[in-house]
């Protein structure tokens, strides 16, 4: 399976729009997905951010009337956003821990954040997730967390995680402590955009919301 990702900013005083667009083009854009195996697709929104995510076959190509037909799709919602990632492209993937993928997403509650990177901290971030994953080496992570994937576009940081629900419990004071102590050095090299850590700061940031979404 492929994951993908993708971002947009909706321009100044075109939100009511762009909603309004994408329920417009909603039938013919799901029987696109239905078309092409696409699985998993989710647009989620804070303040003006928008962020999508997907998933298809590995390998997966678009015929060229498919290809025609996504950029039709695009092209009736266009005029409301600018690309934060490049269309047709990828975000660069920063960190990953699937896990045990749940199929059922029946008891799956979702946490997608979203944070601005200080200037010239991008590779600092890297660095730092790069080494969460050699911490946990060959390790399938059974959860809660699964499909776990963290994106970067334009100075952006988008984070997509799908949670078990039957599989969450309170956090220790150890792990509390770590958590903590692991935020306040990301406070070092980002800002959020999202709620996450507010508990903490005592700032205030909006939470992310699903404005769509397609198995």
């Amino acid at each position: 399976m492929e994951r993908h990702a993708f971002a947009m900013k909706v321009k100044d005083g075109q939100m009511n729009a762009y909603r309004t667009r994408l329920g417009e083009i909603w039938k013919d854009l799901t029987a696109f997905l239905d078309r092409n195996q696409i699985k998993n697709f989710s647009i989620w929104n804070v303040e003006q951010l928008i962020f999508g995510y997907y998933e298809n076959e590995d390998e997966m190509k678009l015929s060229e009337d498919e290809k025609a037909a996504k950029d039709s799709l695009t092209e009736k919602i266009q005029d409301t956003l600018d690309w934060i990632s490049t269309p047709g492209e990828d975000m660069r993937l920063m960190y990953h821990n699937f896990g045990v993928v749940r199929e059922n997403k029946k008891l799956i509650r979702h946490r997608v954040f979203m944070t601005k990177l200080k200037e010239g901290c991008a590779e600092e971030y890297k660095v730092r997730h790069d080494g969460l994953i050699a911490q946990r080496g060959d390790t399938v992570d059974p959860g809660p967390d699964s499909n776990f994937s963290i994106w970067s576009a334009g100075g952006h940081i988008f984070g997509y995680d799908e949670i078990d629900t039957t599989m969450e419990i309170d956090e220790t004071p150890q792990d509390r402590e770590a958590t903590v102590a692991w935020e306040t050095r990301q406070l070092v090299i980002m800002d959020w955009i999202t709620n996450d850590v507010d508990w903490m700061t005592g700032e205030w940031h909006p939470a992310s919301r699903r404005l769509a979404w397609h198995n």
